[in-house]
C-alpha cells in the first residue's frame, strides 16, 4: 500500500503502448468503493469479488496493478504465474506522507498498520517479484520510464 502501482502502472502502460488497469478502480466501478465493501460485505466478500477481477483483468492482457492483497489468494498468485510480475516497495518514511487519505480500509491505525501488513506480505510478494523496483526516493516519471525499458527487455 502507497507504493505507486497506480502512478508507476499508468506511465509504463503509456511507455508500452499498452491498455493500463488498476484493479481497485474496476472492482469501486462495478461494485461500490473499497471502504464501502469492507463494511457492508466484508474482507473475505471483497477478495472474492478481487479474485474474480484480477483473473478476468489479467487475461485481457496489458499493464494491471493489483491491490496489495490480491496475491494473498492462491488462485490470483496461480493466474500470476504466467505474467512479469513487478514489486514496488517504499519505505517507511516516504509512504507515511502518501497513506494519510482514508481511503485504506485496512489501516485502521494508520502507518502501524501498514508496517503489520506489509510485514505479513512480504514474503508472499518477494516470492512472485520478478522485478524489485523502489518508489521512495525518485520521481514517478523516472521511475516508470526505467522500468518500461527494463520490462521491454524481459518481456518484449
Amino acid at each position: 500500500m502507497g507504493a505507486g502501482k497506480t502512478s508507476v502502472g499508468r506511465r509504463v502502460a503509456k511507455h508500452l503502448g499498452r491498455r493500463f488497469v488498476d484493479t481497485d478502480a474496476v472492482i469501486a466501478a462495478e461494485h461500490a468503493p473499497i471502504p464501502q465493501l469492507f463494511v457492508e460485505r466484508g474482507e473475505a466478500a471483497f477478495r472474492a469479488i478481487e479474485r474474480d477481477v484480477v483473473q478476468r483483468e489479467l487475461a485481457t492482457g496489458g499493464v494491471v496493478a493489483l491491490g496489495g492483497g490480491a496475491v494473498l489468494d492462491a488462485t490470483t498468485r496461480a493466474a500470476l504465474a504466467g505474467c512479469t510480475v513487478v514489486l514496488l516497495t517504499v519505505s517507511e518514511q516516504a509512504v507515511a506522507a502518501r497513506i494519510g487519505d482514508g481511503r485504506r480500509p485496512l489501516l485502521t491505525d494508520g502507518l502501524e498498520s501498514w508496517r503489520r501488513i506489509a510485514a505479513e506480505r512480504e514474503p508472499v510478494y518477494a516470492a512472485l517479484a520478478d522485478v524489485v523496483v523502489d518508489t521512495s526516493r525518485r520521481p514517478m516519471t523516472t521511475i516508470a520510464a526505467e522500468l518500461a525499458a527494463q520490462l521491454q527487455e524481459v518481456a518484449p
